[in-house]
Formats: C-alpha cells, sequence, structure tokens
C-alpha cells in the first residue's frame, strides 16, 4: 500500500492535515473519503479537515481543501496561513511574500517570521442585521461573506451560548443559507477586543476560524460596537488580529507543525 507523507498544522488550534500534492501523487477525486478518514480524531489523524497543496493557477502555489465531512470548502484563514508556511518550508516560494490561489481567488500572504502569518482575505462584506425566528424565539445576526458565508450573532457572554445547537439551528435554515453557514458567537470585550467562537459548517465546533474572525470583526465594527482599524480577536485556540483597511481585509496570526508523519493510502 502506498505510504503518504503529511504535516499536521495548527492556526489558533485550528488543525489541518496537510499534504503537499507537489510532491506526493495524491488521488484528489478520494480527497473527500480521505478527509473523512484522516481528520477522524479517535481512528485517523485528527483535524479539522484536509489541505492539499498544489501547482497554482496564476500564482506559485494552490490551496484545495475539505471540511472534515468530505465537503469541499472554498477558504480557510488559518488554514491558508500555514499553507503559506509549508509552501515556504519546502522550497516551492523563494520569498516571503506571495500569492496563493484559492476557490475564492487569489490571497497574498506574508510570513512576518516563523511562527507568524498574515493572510489578506480580500473584500469582505458584512450586511445590515437580520432577525429571525429560530426555533420559537427571535435570533438577530449579521450576514457576512469571506469567500465563504458567514452569521455572526453577538451574545453577552459567549462561554454560555449554546453554540452546537444554535449553530445547527442556523445551518438548517437552507431558505436563508442554501449552501450552509459558518455561524460565529461574538462577545464584545472592548472597542478593539472581541471574543468568539464558531460552528463551522462541515466541522462543528473548532478552536478557531480565520475567516470567521474576519466578518465577526468587521461586523462589530460596522454595528458600532468597535472602532479602529485593528481589532483583535479571542478564539479558544488563541489570537488573531483582524486588519481592517479601506478596500480589503487581512489577519495575522501563528502558525505551528504540530507533527509529521507517513499514513498509508487505504485501497
Amino acid at each position: 500500500m502506498k505510504r503518504v507523507r503529511f504535516r499536521k498544522m495548527e492556526g489558533a488550534g485550528n488543525d489541518y492535515v496537510f499534504v503537499d500534492g507537489i510532491r506526493e501523487a495524491l488521488p484528489l477525486d478520494r480527497a473527500p473519503e480521505l478527509a473523512q478518514r484522516w481528520s477522524d480524531r479517535h481512528f485517523g489523524i485528527g483535524a479539522d479537515g484536509l489541505i492539499v497543496l498544489l501547482r497554482g493557477a496564476g500564482a506559485p502555489v494552490r490551496m484545495a481543501m475539505w471540511n472534515a465531512d468530505g465537503s469541499r470548502g472554498a477558504m480557510c484563514g488559518n488554514g491558508l496561513r500555514c499553507l503559506a508556511r509549508l509552501a515556504r518550508d519546502h522550497g516551492h516560494v523563494a520569498t516571503d511574500a506571495f500569492p496563493v490561489a484559492t476557490d475564492a481567488g487569489l490571497r497574498a500572504v506574508e510570513l512576518l517570521g516563523p511562527d507568524r502569518v498574515r493572510t489578506d482575505l480580500g473584500t469582505v462584506r458584512c450586511g445590515s442585521p437580520t432577525r429571525i425566528d429560530l426555533a420559537g424565539a427571535a435570533l438577530e445576526y449579521v450576514p457576512g461573506d469571506a469567500g465563504n458565508p458567514h452569521a455572526v450573532v453577538f451574545v453577552a457572554a459567549v462561554d454560555r451560548c449554546d453554540v452546537a445547537g444554535l449553530g445547527r439551528a442556523l445551518q438548517a435554515r437552507r431558505d436563508l443559507f442554501p449552501d450552509s453557514v459558518n455561524v460565529e458567537f461574538v462577545e464584545v470585550l472592548a472597542p478593539d477586543l472581541i471574543c468568539q467562537r464558531t460552528y463551522e459548517r462541515g466541522s462543528g465546533e473548532t478552536l478557531a476560524c480565520g475567516t470567521g474572525a474576519a466578518v465577526a470583526a468587521l461586523a462589530a465594527r460596522q454595528t458600532g460596537r468597535c472602532s479602529g482599524h485593528t481589532i483583535d480577536v479571542q478564539l479558544r485556540g488563541g489570537r488573531l488580529r483582524a486588519l481592517l483597511g479601506r478596500s480589503s481585509l487581512a489577519i495575522e496570526g501563528p502558525v505551528r507543525t504540530v507533527f509529521t508523519g507517513e499514513i498509508l493510502l487505504p485501497e
């Protein structure tokens, strides 16, 4: 049986199995199945999903990602930051700043040191606060988009929030979110600091969500809860910084290799 080399990496606790598809002949048609197998935290490697590093189109490298349930993901801010580190370590790029092709478009990345990376997320949008009836109770959320769909729910105490229950209920509203949605539960701690938990589509609650942090920071500023162009986002797995520019938004934060290894490609 073929052995596949992988690297387990995490950014603020958002962890993925990375395979260098430039070096490894990985059958991408099996990626949904492999994402499910390898993401299993009891019988696999354990991760929020699978990310494959590939040759780029219009960029030196490309990111292809699958969630833990095997569904395809268009964008992942933390995964993209880790992939930037992997591409540099493996010699696929020669500089610390370069573009990466993703299913959501080209994204600029910059390595700020051995364990910190900034990612430009391009145009991030938030809509107007929307009030709906959810399981017999009124709920208000701010819709957002960072190359993938988000719904930001501001709460008084994020640690006491029913993240799984409300997250699943919002994801089930296919009349509002035909492609499902990543749900951010956000508590404002200061004008430049928020605390966030995320219930991601395809993965459930994760320790961090980079695109979710960007959307949550923008929603907090847009609704007057925060101010300024720099907002720190405290996540269960660490802290990210959202840099809110006029035409684009970037996030920066830690990246770390947890371990490397080989795994058998199942028949």
